[in-house]
């Protein structure tokens, strides 16, 4: 990487702990997810920069690549733009050093797993199968770890492509390849938030995230309804667009109302640093006075990528060299110099996998960010946003997205009223997780033995700590006293239930044995 960022403190938290210890002292595969803002991208980095396996980490985008210092998915595997799995051929041995490197390979990384189609991970199957190190086994026997919020931004499917789409695949996801239908997969969710702090405003996201919102959540949500506002001088508010369109228009007219002369600056690019991966445009036009969006992580910590601040002025450093300074939102005055943002190949060296750059890209690490697109914004914190949920088609996930990028509920501003019809939600992806987690539940603790916990804490009346998981992914933990269980019917359906006192909520309450993740006796009395 470029610069080594100010080093942050890692909180080795259980499911972190727990990630970290697959991921590398296993060969299992794993897909790890989590809310926004629980450190998906700190367990990331903290793996390549500490792991001693072989391993490549990928990204369906080149934005994406370029900020995990990783590969897209098909710059690793050389595949085209319209690949299938049907294209996909063993590799001839008189090509270079791949062959030898996919041979090599013991895990592979894949973040932002809720962008991959499903086609494309058959493809990568395919391949691996064919060049990996054993082809009797999914991904050629390769460990593959999948990371991503699936509740976040989907994959791309074209208007022509979805009824062939659809044809083949049960949704666009990843998990609807046909390799998933037999992959034994390990399941980690971080669960512990660390960009909000306000418990309140976490449940009204997750709320929102799995499509649970009530009429007061939504009420509470509204309160941050204003579609007269206009920031205060000298304040950061950055507006959320679901398109690039809204967000250059906006950005183009703040731009114009600021007095005085834009101030222009062109990248350089270098080797094989392709358009897809500019994290910024190739020529900035800026003025003083203009809000930005800082796009790396500063080498003394003075900012990270995403940190907003306004340009003060532009000035000559010691060398002539032209540098930008800048007032951030936390009040410090900054300068901005050029940065390079390199892009990697991977290679083989002594049986170890290495990266080296082979392209560059060399620009000021800044976007105009009056608005950005809710797309450009996964990833990134603010304490500021307005939202407008009221203009252009928001797909699944990105009225989460918005929301959750924000610090505090009190930072949020809707120019829109928020309605239940704005939050899309594919069901596709409630049916994967809750079946994975029932699945993995009874793998560890059998539906039997579930019983024989209950049995015996209704016998000694004895209170439970249980984990319970709604078939909307509505996760919660609760303590109850058991009161009963056995056979019961709900709309036809028979199930195995239990009726318990629910000490957390103060209520009688039925539950699904089946949907009980965890089970244990109270300690508490």
């Amino acid at each position: 990487m470029n610069e080594t960022a100010k080093s942050v403190e890692i909180d080795f938290n259980p499911k972190f702990q727990r990630a970290l210890s697959l991921m590398e002292e296993t060969d299992k595969n794993i897909f790890i997810t989590g809310r926004a803002g629980t450190g998906k991208s700190t367990l990331l980095n903290y793996f390549h920069n500490n792991t001693k396996k072989n391993a490549v980490i990928l990204a369906p985008t080149g934005v994406a690549a370029v900020n995990i210092g990783g590969q897209t998915i098909h710059s690793f595997f050389h595949f085209k733009p319209n690949v299938t799995p049907a294209s996909i051929k063993k590799k001839k041995s008189a090509q270079k050093e791949k062959p030898t490197i996919y041979k090599k390979l013991t895990a592979i990384i894949i973040d932002e797993v809720s962008m991959v189609r499903a086609d494309l991970l058959d493809c990568v199957d395919k391949f691996l199968r064919l060049n990996g190190p054993n082809s009797k086994r999914p991904f050629g026997g390769v460990q593959m770890i999948f990371i991503g919020d699936l509740y976040q931004l989907p994959p791309v499917v074209t208007s022509k492509e979805r009824e062939i789409f659809r044809s083949h695949y049960a949704s666009p996801y990843f998990f609807s390849a046909k390799v998933m239908e037999k992959l034994d997969m390990e399941f980690v969710e971080l669960e512990k938030v660390y960009r909000q702090k306000d418990d309140e405003f976490i449940r009204l996201l997750n709320a929102i995230r799995n499509r649970t919102v009530t009429d007061d959540d939504l009420a509470l949500f509204n309160k941050r309804y204003d579609s007269q506002f206009t920031a205060p001088a000298g304040a950061f508010y950055l507006s959320l667009t679901s398109t690039n369109d809204l967000a250059d228009s906006i950005n183009e007219k703040q731009l114009a109302k600021l007095p005085g002369k834009i101030w222009k600056a062109r990248g350089i690019i270098d080797g094989e640093f392709g358009k897809e991966y500019l994290p910024t445009a190739l020529e900035l036009n800026l003025k003083k006075g203009a809000q930005i969006m800082l796009l790396n992580n500063d080498a003394y910590g003075r900012w990270i990528n995403g940190t907003i601040g306004k340009i003060t002025g532009f000035k000559k450093d010691d060398e002539g060299g032209e540098i930008i300074t800048a007032k951030l939102d936390n009040g410090e005055s900054v300068e901005i110099s050029p940065y390079t943002w390199k892009i990697y190949r991977f290679y083989l060296k002594n049986d170890e996998l290495c990266s080296e750059d082979v392209g560059s890209f060399t620009q000021y690490p800044v976007r105009l960010a009056f608005a950005v697109t809710i797309h450009k914004s996964q990833g990134k914190t603010f304490e500021n946003v307005i939202i407008d949920v009221g203009r252009g088609t928001f797909a699944h996930g990105q009225v989460y997205v918005a929301l959750s990028r924000c610090t505090s509920l009190a930072g949020i501003v809707l120019k829109q009223p928020l309605k239940k019809s704005h939050i899309l939600m594919d069901w596709h992806i409630v049916k994967f997780l809750t079946r994975t987690q029932y699945d993995k539940a009874e793998q560890k603790l059998s539906h039997d033995d579930k019983l024989q916990i209950i049995h015996k804490a209704i016998k000694e009346k004895k209170n439970l700590e249980i984990l319970y998981l709604k078939a909307k992914d509505e996760k919660s933990r609760r303590t109850i006293r058991p009161l009963f269980v056995g056979e019961m019917e709900y709309s036809g359906h028979p199930f195995v239930g239990m009726d318990a006192y629910c000490l957390t909520r103060k209520e009688n309450r039925r539950f699904n044995v089946d949907r009980i993740l965890e089970i244990c006796v109270s300690l508490n009395k």
